[in-house]
């Protein structure tokens, strides 16, 4: 028979595929539309929209190859966010029937990756893009607002499921 979760296993369990299939579907999206993702990442690293003030215009990276790796690795921190989260949701399901501390311990491959997601938007796209190549002066190529929802979002969902029951 199969064993169903209480209802607060079972908010936290879908929080955290709600997660899961926002960064699955945003990494299938920088495969499937490869050239227009691309060229954000393209253009937010050579910095060619920002105010353009040279004390800050050494930090840009006009090289394709290295514009290209640094694509990759979204892609692929994307890519490795989605498949740690999908794995931290199967070990709660398999846990949703234990005990208060056997569920507590399958959480934290689901704490891990919901901490990998939230890095991706802060550190990477916050942080990274958004100060050192000043992505925040391109009017055009500025992804902070969507970087911060995400971050806002997938913080409170770490924060909902490391909450001890």
């Amino acid at each position: 028979m199969l064993a169903v979760p209480s209802l607060p296993r079972l908010a936290r369990m879908l929080a955290l595929a709600g997660i899961a299939l926002h960064l699955s579907l945003a990494a299938l999206g920088n495969v499937v539309d490869y050239g227009t993702n691309q060229a954000f990442v393209q253009h937010v690293l050579s910095m060619d929209t920002t105010f353009g003030k040279p004390a800050l215009m050494g930090r840009a990276i006009t090289d394709p190859a290295v514009q290209q790796l640094a694509y990759l690795a979204i892609i692929a921190a994307e890519t490795l966010g989605a498949l740690l989260l999908w794995a931290g949701l199967v070990r709660l399901w398999l846990a949703r029937a234990a005990g208060t501390e056997a569920w507590q311990a399958a959480k934290g491959l689901a704490i891990l990756a919901l901490v990998w997601a939230f890095s991706i938007w802060v550190v990477g796209f916050i942080a990274i893009g958004g100060e050192w190549f000043a992505m925040w002066q391109s009017e055009q190529w500025n992804g902070q607002a969507a970087a911060t929802r995400f971050a806002t979002i997938t913080g409170l969902v770490l924060l909902f499921v490391a909450q001890r029951e």
